[in-house]
């Protein structure tokens, strides 16, 4: 067991050392999420009625925007994975003595970390959109976040494990990703989208993550509560339960890709 902490620890690590090394880097993958909350969100705050969302425009785009945010390290876990496959690198790794799941466990802990690091400093825009730095609240966003970063990332990674090459990885991505970001009422209600959609929007995991963290707002912060949301049969599903289908989810997804790890050839 101490040796696959070790392995683990050493992962995590790894990613931490890249993460303070690569700050341009950092920098521009938070640029976006920036640009469309005050943008994009200042610029159709003005245009979409504020009865219709129950907030106004920019509250209402801060949780999917924080979903974005954590969105992009994952990503780059599952490209990681491929090129270190790619390079030779991923062959050292098989060679330690620990197991495959403990490598997928670092990487996917590696990158929930790092995505949550980005994600928290998103949080300090919250002012901007109205919300209070009420520590419990950050606290419940923190929390949210970290469950969100460990799906996606899990999801990810199985995805990349899957693959062999960088570019089938990002043609997938580009046909699912950004689909399921818009599918997650993270941009704009729920309530507008046709039947079919609603469907999709169900089993949709970003829209539980959407919805996760708009929920951990309207706990503490009523008068920010958005309308829309994730339902089944009509009615929101419990807050709690939201949150162990995501943890099901991720954990699920880590075990198939661990199962479908295999050693590069």
């Amino acid at each position: 067991m101490r040796h696959e902490l070790r392995a683990v620890h050493a992962l995590v690590h790894r990613d931490l050392l890249r993460l303070s090394a690569q700050r341009t880097h950092t920098a521009l993958m938070l640029l976006q999420p920036v640009l469309y909350l005050l943008v994009l969100g200042g610029g159709l705050a003005a245009l979409i009625p504020h009865s219709s969302l129950g907030v106004g425009y920019q509250a209402f785009l801060f949780p999917g925007v924080l979903v974005m945010t954590v969105q992009a390290p994952a990503i780059v876990v599952g490209i990681r994975l491929i090129t270190d496959r790619q390079s030779g690198y991923l062959r050292e790794l098989l060679m330690a003595p620990v197991s495959r799941f403990t490598l997928l466990l670092g990487s996917c802990a590696g990158g929930t970390i790092v995505s949550t690091v980005q994600g928290a400093v998103l949080l300090g825009l919250g002012g901007a959109v109205g919300l209070p730095y009420d520590p419990l609240l950050l606290t419940l966003l923190l929390v949210g976040m970290i469950l969100v970063s460990f799906t996606i990332t899990a999801l990810l990674l199985l995805l990349a494990v899957s693959l062999d090459r960088p570019e089938n990885f990002h043609m997938l991505l580009g046909l699912v990703m950004m689909p399921l970001l818009f599918l997650s009422g993270g941009f704009f209600p729920m309530a507008g989208l046709p039947g079919w959609a609603h469907t999709l929007a169900a089993v949709n995991p970003l829209a539980y993550g959407v919805d996760l963290l708009r929920r951990c707002i309207a706990l503490r912060v009523p008068d920010r509560a958005a309308t829309t949301g994730v339902e089944w049969f009509g009615r929101q599903p419990p807050l709690l339960l939201e949150g162990a289908l995501l943890f099901a989810l991720g954990a699920a997804a880590l075990l198939w890709a661990a199962h479908r790890f295999s050693r590069p050839e």
